[in-house]
């Protein structure tokens, strides 16, 4: 599903926070565990392609981040830990935005909404959100169009447990039925996802490894 190859990410100053020599990981749902400052948003972030980097990162064995860039993108989702939005957009103009660029089927954008409990500050400005609220958008546009592999960097983080159920409820619905493949983060309890790992990885001192 996801290859990575020589993959080095360094900081401007030269500080190297990852280096993966190799990594594949299966169709499926995989658990990236490791504390603050470890690296794994770090290498969330480099997957879904928001940071430069070093190596090789391909999807399905087709989709090669550098050499197809809009391809590659169009199918990696990402959902951030903390996002943070422009303060005068409301979640209506960012759904319209990346609904449009991810080409959202159509209906797809009221049913997440409606699942995620958005529609209740759909015309609101983000500047007034409270966190939860922001993680809530923030899986939304996670979840929008057809994609092979998301990401969801810490999803239980402020998350009611009304609305954390629907999610992963969701998300094994995606799975099942599209083939839809997730990584994420948590320092939660895992197991209150009730979703089934294909893999767990430990990120730390600049390497990713599996675990027993």
């Amino acid at each position: 599903m996801l290859h990575v190859s020589d993959l080095t990410k360094a900081y401007s100053n030269g500080h190297v926070v990852l280096t993966i020599p190799a990594l594949t990981l299966s169709p499926g749902i995989h658990y990236f565990r490791g504390g603050n400052g470890s690296g794994k948003t770090t290498f969330f972030r480099t997957v879904a392609g928001l940071l430069p980097f070093s190596g090789q990162i391909s999807l399905e064995d087709r989709y090669e981040i550098s050499r197809d860039p809009v391809a590659y993108r169009l199918r990696v989702n990402y959902a951030e830990a903390e996002p943070l939005y422009p303060s005068f957009l409301t979640p209506r103009d960012l759904v319209g935005f990346v609904g449009q660029a991810k080409k959202a089927p159509v209906g797809q954008v009221d049913a997440l909404a409606e699942t995620l409990g958005v529609t209740t500050f759909w015309t609101q400005p983000t500047g007034q959100f409270s966190s939860g609220m922001l993680k809530k958008l923030s899986l939304l546009l996670a979840l929008l169009g057809t994609p092979r592999l998301v990401l969801l960097d810490e999803p239980l983080t402020t998350l009611d447990v009304a609305t954390a159920a629907k999610l992963f409820a969701y998300i094994r619905q995606l799975r099942t039925e599209q083939d839809v493949s997730f990584l994420l983060t948590s320092h939660q309890d895992i197991s209150l996802t009730g979703l089934l790992l294909t893999g767990v990885w430990q990120v730390g001192n600049g390497v990713i490894t599996p675990t027993t």
